[in-house]
């Protein structure tokens, strides 16, 4: 099993028997260890119900492993406090499967909220909003209120906004649940583009449409456990 990178990458994303437990009858992750490198593009997948969304909470820091320990960079995160947590925190960028939208905002709102408690300058937030609602085909849905977008309209929002800001780290949960294939090749590039600029990306999915003629990474789970990892065979 390969379920780590090439010796000499540097390791972005370090978890050693990382487990999580709900409850007595809910193990929703059991002994997890893999290591991710810096700027490496890496698939989850699995079933519903398999750990994906758990396993990208563990990795976000939105929550703390039963056990085991997790990496982020070389830091323990579970050590992380305050303004560190915080640091850290700003440069991950998490494209929720829920959305988490500010569904009483616009779209354009939305995206830029990520850069304005970076305080990027205002002209510098316009134009990387702009330009992202055009990568993802919402130009005119610029000054929507995002509730009363569709829901593959919302799932694309939230995609621009976790990248919005340029994070070191990237994790999607299922981005392409509620979009057409033309619409998936569009999320797929932006997610490339981000990746060939130096971010890790992390996609948690079980559509295999994405992933299927990959040369990247795949880590496959079934009830919280590792059941394989390989390297796609595509080009």
């Amino acid at each position: 099993m390969n379920t780590n990178p090439t010796q000499s990458s540097e390791i972005m994303i370090e978890m050693i028997k990382a487990s999580k437990v709900y409850s007595k009858d809910v193990k929703a992750l059991n002994d997890i260890s893999i290591s991710i490198a810096n700027g490496e593009m890496f698939f989850i997948i699995g079933m519903s119900g398999a750990g994906k969304t758990t396993l990208l909470k563990l990795i976000s820091s939105m929550e703390q492993p039963t056990t085991g320990l997790i990496e982020i960079g070389g830091a323990p995160i579970h050590q992380l406090k305050g303004y560190k947590l915080a640091r850290l925190r700003q440069k991950i960028g998490v494209a929720y499967q829920d959305f988490k939208l500010l569904t009483d905002r616009t779209a354009a709102e939305n995206v830029a909220i990520s850069m304005e408690v970076s305080y990027k300058k205002p002209q510098m937030i316009r134009k990387r909003v702009k330009d992202l609602l055009a990568q993802l085909d919402l130009t005119d849905k610029h000054n929507k209120i995002t509730g009363d977008l569709s829901r593959g309209e919302q799932q694309r929002v939230t995609l621009a906004r976790a990248i919005a800001n340029s994070p070191t780290m990237i994790l999607v949960d299922e981005p392409t649940g509620n979009l057409d294939a033309a619409t998936t090749e569009k999320v797929m590039k932006l997610l490339m583009k981000c990746n060939k600029a130096g971010a890790t990306v992390v996609i948690a999915t079980h559509d295999d449409t994405i992933f299927r003629h990959t040369s990247h990474r795949i880590m496959e789970l079934q009830k919280g456990s590792i059941l394989s990892v390989s390297r796609g065979n595509g080009t």
